[in-house]
C-alpha cells in the first residue's frame, strides 16, 4: 500500500554533502516511497563527491548565495520537470574557523551570510520555483529543534534558524494568495552529522542531549527523514506554516531525576 502517495512524485533536494547528510537520508526515503528525487549541490566538486552516494539521481549545481545560479537550476529542472511537487531545503552555513567568541562579538560578515545561506535561499528558491510548484505542493526546511534554548557553542546559528522558521511561516501565508503550497520546517534535536562534527564541544552536548531525551536514545538522521517524508506527502494536507520538533522529548525533560542527581551530587 503507497500510505504516503508520493509514487512519481517529483521533489527536489538541496544540500547532501555526505553519507550522514539530512538531505542524503530524506532522499533515501522518498526513492523508497516511489518518489522521483533530484538534487542540487553547492558545487561541481562536490556534485563529483556525492555521485557514487547518488548513483544514478538527476543532479544539478547551484550556489544558492547566487541569485543567478538560483535562475539557472529553475530553468533546468523545468526543462527536465513539467512540475515539482516539493521541495527540501537542507542547507545551513555557519563559520567557526575563528572558534567560539562571545554572541555579542559576533562577526558581521559572518553573520550576515550565514543568514543568506540558511534563510533568505529559502525565499529565493520559493520565488523562483513559485510557478513550477504543483499547486498542492510542499516545501520543507530543516531547522533546529529550539532556538530558545542558548547553547553557546552554536553561536549565532540559532538566530538563524530562528529567521528561517519564521520565513516558513510568511512564505505559507504569501503562497497561499495563489495556491495551496505548503511551508513547514522539521527541527531535530542533536545529530550525528559531518556538519555537525566542526562545531566545537559538540560531541558533550550531543551526549547529554541523549540522556535529556525521554527514551536516553539520541535522534536519528532517519527519523529526520521520515517526518520530511511525511510533511511532503498528501497525508499531511492539513499542516503548514507548523515547526515541528523531532526532540524525542527532550524538550519537556530538563528536570529529570537522574540528571538533576548527577548535577547537584556529582561525586555519588
Amino acid at each position: 500500500m503507497d500510505f504516503l502517495n508520493l509514487t512519481d512524485k517529483t521533489i527536489l533536494v538541496l544540500g547532501v554533502a555526505n553519507r550522514k547528510s539530512v538531505a542524503f537520508h530524506v532522499g533515501r526515503v522518498l526513492s523508497e516511497a516511489g518518489a522521483r528525487v533530484i538534487y542540487s549541490v553547492r558545487t561541481p566538486a562536490r556534485r563529483d563527491s556525492v555521485a557514487k552516494l547518488l548513483g544514478e539521481a538527476e543532479v544539478h549545481v547551484c550556489d544558492v548565495t547566487d541569485q543567478k545560479q538560483i535562475d539557472r537550476l529553475r530553468a533546468d529542472v523545468g526543462d527536465r520537470h513539467r512540475q515539482l511537487h516539493g521541495i527540501v531545503h537542507s542547507i545551513a552555513y555557519a563559520g567557526y574557523e575563528d572558534g567560539l567568541k562571545p554572541f555579542h562579538q559576533t562577526d558581521r560578515a559572518a553573520f550576515l551570510r550565514s543568514v543568506d545561506v540558511s534563510c533568505f535561499s529559502l525565499i529565493a528558491l520559493a520565488g523562483a520555483f513559485q510557478d513550477l510548484l504543483a499547486r498542492d505542493g510542499s516545501v520543507v526546511a530543516i531547522s533546529i529543534s529550539t532556538t530558545r534554548m542558548a547553547g553557546e557553542n552554536y553561536g549565532y546559528m540559532a538566530p538563524v534558524k530562528a529567521a528561517l522558521d519564521s520565513a516558513v511561516v510568511f512564505l505559507a501565508k504569501s503562497f497561499s494568495a495563489f495556491s495551496e503550497v505548503r511551508f513547514n520546517a522539521v527541527g531535530p534535536g542533536l545529530l550525528k552529522t559531518a556538519s555537525s562534527a566542526g562545531i566545537p564541544g559538540y560531541v558533550e552536548s550531543y551526549l547529554f542531549a541523549e540522556q535529556a531525551t525521554l527514551r536516553r536514545r539520541a535522534v536519528e538522521t532517519e527519523e529526520v527523514a521520515s517526518a520530511v517524508a511525511f510533511l511532503l506527502s498528501p497525508r499531511s494536507s492539513g499542516i503548514n506554516a507548523q515547526h515541528i520538533a523531532l526532540d524525542a522529548g527532550m524538550g519537556v525533560n530538563y528536570f529529570d531525576h537522574d540528571l538533576v542527581r548527577r548535577a547537584m551530587r556529582p561525586e555519588q
